[in-house]
């Protein structure tokens, strides 16, 4: 009887570790420090797999580090992560859409692209409302849980005039 009780505690313990570690996956947080304040964006990995591990992997290069948001209209939302500023860069490196019904509102982050759904690269958004529309037709990576005052601050235009920016991007877990 007791190898059977030493193996279940030892299963149990096992169960645990691997239930916080997914736990934690799954609630990990992209902070953005912009030059409006702190944005702290739940990264969504069970919608979109592919782009939260491609966002990680770009945040944690300091790809993002100063990249202004070039699009910023208002009542609609912000646009960054172009390194040339203009709207037309990115990383290189095009992803396969990752569509869901997961409900654009305000906060929703998801991923710029251009006609075609599979060439979304570095480019991300983040609505400020009104953009119901876009579910389904845009990969959502993430939710704003903190920060849209910094979101709404953002100086306006396509480019703004003065253009505000990503200080740094990091995960925390």
């Amino acid at each position: 009887m007791k190898p059977f009780l030493t193996l279940a505690i030892i299963l149990g313990a096992l169960i645990t570790i691997m239930t916080d570690k997914q736990a934690s996956a799954s609630t990990a947080t992209l902070i953005l420090d912009t030059t409006k304040g702190q944005i702290e964006i739940e990264l969504k990995p069970d919608l979109a797999p592919n782009h939260v591990a491609r966002i990680s992997e770009l945040a944690e290069e300091g790809y993002y580090d100063g990249i202004i948001f070039h699009r910023v209209i208002g009542g609609f939302m912000a646009q960054t992560g172009d390194p040339t500023g203009t709207g037309m860069g990115g990383s290189g490196q095009k992803l396969e859409a990752e569509f869901t019904d997961y409900q654009y509102r305000e906060g929703t982050v998801g991923m710029a692209r251009t006609m075609d759904p599979n060439s979304a690269d570095s480019q991300f958004f983040i609505c400020f409302e009104g953009c119901g529309h876009l579910t389904g037709q845009y990969t959502v990576w993430g939710q704003v849980t903190s920060g849209m005052e910094a979101v709404y601050a953002l100086n306006e235009g396509q480019p703004p005039a003065e253009p505000d920016s990503i200080k740094t991007a990091r995960l925390a877990k």
